[in-house]
């Protein structure tokens, strides 16, 4: 592999509730690529800009985020697969947002927040940016919903921030919502779901578009053994994964159609 030793991420949903089952799914599938022969680390790389990780000729094995994968990475990585998970608001290998509010605050519509704060994960994040826009722009009749958005980058810093009354409004990955709820209870406890977004296909798992057709069917039939392992149950289980599903980049096409359809009410920021 060029550009040094591989590396292998799985950095959307490593909470340090999670870090222990991530480690042992990737020991797992590692393990079987050092008996197909496919060069691999020994251990997840935690830390570092994701964009250029993601991006990067040595990625055996990585998690992305659906809006970037189709803005900047689907035409330079393979796409390995799709996870399916096992929490409320997944639909085979789909997910979508919660959005939610404080349970305190007596609005309970998304129209009654007009004019209110909401927390943004992230600028390129397809939950908590892409279809928040999504489920806002019918309301929005293309002028800003909101007097202030607060950036907090991540999905846990957005509840956080509107459990603690800094925002009033968050959209939060579904997946993340439940496995906050393992970790963060006493948090998650402070909000409630005011609506949910629509549905758009699970975070992709990628490799290097340089890795060789061969390599990149290692991983994957890599990653489909280690889901269906028996001693990977309770790793799964912390995880909430079920399995995985072969996808193709055409199927990943709907989260740039939900930011048109955004666009074309006339809302295409979120704002």
């Amino acid at each position: 592999m060029s550009g040094g030793a591989p590396i292998a991420i799985l950095p959307m949903y490593d909470f340090p509730w999670t870090a222990e089952a991530n480690d042992a799914l990737w020991a797992a599938t590692a393990a079987r690529l050092d008996e197909a022969g496919v060069e691999a680390p020994k251990a997840l790389t935690r830390g570092g800009e994701l964009a250029a990780q993601w991006l990067s000729p040595r990625l055996v094995f990585g998690q992305t985020c659906g809006y970037p994968f189709v803005t900047r990475l689907k035409d330079t990585v393979a796409l390995i697969a799709a996870p399916t998970y096992a929490f409320p608001g997944c639909e085979e290998a789909s997910h979508r947002s919660f959005i939610i509010r404080r349970t305190g605050d007596s609005r309970r519509g998304l129209a009654e927040f007009r004019g209110a704060a909401a927390a943004l994960s992230a600028d390129d994040s397809n939950t908590g940016m892409n279809l928040f826009r999504a489920a806002l722009a019918p309301l929005a009749a293309g002028a800003p919903f909101f007097r202030a958005i607060v950036v907090t980058g991540s999905h846990e810093a957005s509840l956080a921030a509107v459990a603690e009354g800094r925002a009033d409004l968050a959209a939060i990955d579904c997946v993340s919502f439940a496995l906050l709820r393992r970790g963060r209870e006493e948090l998650v406890e402070r909000v409630a779901i005011v609506a949910e977004s629509p549905r758009s296909p699970s975070l992709p798992f990628i490799a290097s578009g340089s890795l060789g057709a061969r390599a990149t069917a290692a991983v994957r039939d890599a990653l489909f053994a280690a889901l269906a392992d028996p001693d990977l149950a309770g790793a799964r289980a912390t995880l909430g994964l079920k399995g995985a599903r072969l996808v193709t980049p055409a199927d990943y096409e709907c989260v740039a159609e939900i930011e048109r359809e955004a666009a074309a009410m006339g809302y295409p920021r979120l704002a």
